[in-house]
């Protein structure tokens, strides 16, 4: 197994239809295997603009079973390509059940593997509680040939205790799919908080399980439904390694495709000089599993 990956983080708008947004992600795969990327990460649901903006039932005619004919395309892609790669889908899994999915094909072509969204939110704007069903399969990563993935999925990035399951069940790298912008009726300082409270619990993520993570957003205003109003989503994907250093990041408008190098080798080192999970004190942390400590 390699110790040295060329990953590979696809930001992109998801404002068109379907077909147009697909063609720009199978674009961008191509891209990256030129580059020889062994791994290529795609934002949340991008498929379709995001349809959480209001509750209607038609927008359950968006979701598709896994296997489906996107896995099937991506399948495909990753086998003739030789990359590993990470896409999130609106899985159909029966009449009445959805969720939010994201799936890992290995570079054989195989699927290695599935996450199902465990935190999800309900905000305005952000009406993701009447469409996906929390996730039943747990924090586990996925083995693949590039190593174990730990692929989690937007509002998952604001929890600590899934990047922690994950690293503790061997996760090497943690990965991000991302649907997360903007309101545009607020201020110019109240996006640069929300901006910089994203990036900062991403890196620490990092830097408190001693892997490097991989956070991959969407970006462009996606107007709501029967709305003026709608969500200017940021952009401003990065990859950072095992300290939290930004290896390499987008801004907040541009399409883009980060590629940079992992070395897995330092990963390791630096776990073994910050061995946060060595001195954890798990006979202390029984309350961990309550709501509220009253």
């Amino acid at each position: 197994m390699k110790t040295t990956l060329t990953v590979s983080a696809v930001q992109q708008p998801c404002n068109q239809d379907r077909q147009t947004n697909f063609d720009f992600s199978v674009a961008k795969i191509h891209e990256a295997a030129a580059n020889n990327a062994d791994l290529v990460v795609l934002p949340e649901l991008h498929l379709d603009p995001y349809f959480c903006q209001n509750e209607d039932y038609r927008h359950f005619d968006l979701a598709q079973p896994i296997p489906g004919p996107t896995t099937e395309i991506l399948s495909g892609l990753a086998k003739k390509l030789g990359v590993v790669i990470v896409s999130t889908l609106f899985e159909k899994r029966s009449a009445g059940l959805y969720h939010n999915t994201a799936v890992v094909f290995d570079k054989d072509g195989s699927l290695a593997g599935k996450y199902r969204k465990m935190h999800i939110p309900d905000d305005p704007g952000f009406y993701e509680k009447y469409y996906f069903t929390p996730g039943d399969i747990g924090f586990k990563p996925i083995e693949t040939s590039i190593g174990k993935l730990g692929v989690l999925i937007c509002w998952d990035q604001w929890f600590p205790e899934g990047a922690r399951l994950m690293a503790l069940a061997g996760a090497e790298m943690l990965i991000y799919p991302t649907a997360i912008g903007w309101n545009p009726e607020d201020t110019d300082d109240e996006h640069q908080r929300q901006l910089n409270a994203w990036i900062t619990i991403q890196r620490s993520h990092a830097i408190a399980n001693g892997v490097p993570v991989i956070a991959c957003n969407r970006i462009g205003f996606e107007k709501a439904p029967d709305s003026d109003a709608g969500i200017y989503f940021w952009g401003n994907s990065f990859i950072a390694g095992p300290q939290g250093e930004i290896l390499t990041s987008a801004n907040d408008s541009e399409s883009a495709l980060l590629t940079c190098t992992i070395d897995k080798a330092r990963s390791e080192r630096v776990r073994q000089i910050w061995p946060y999970l060595r001195d954890r004190r798990i006979d202390e942390y029984g309350n961990l599993i309550r709501r509220y400590i009253d």
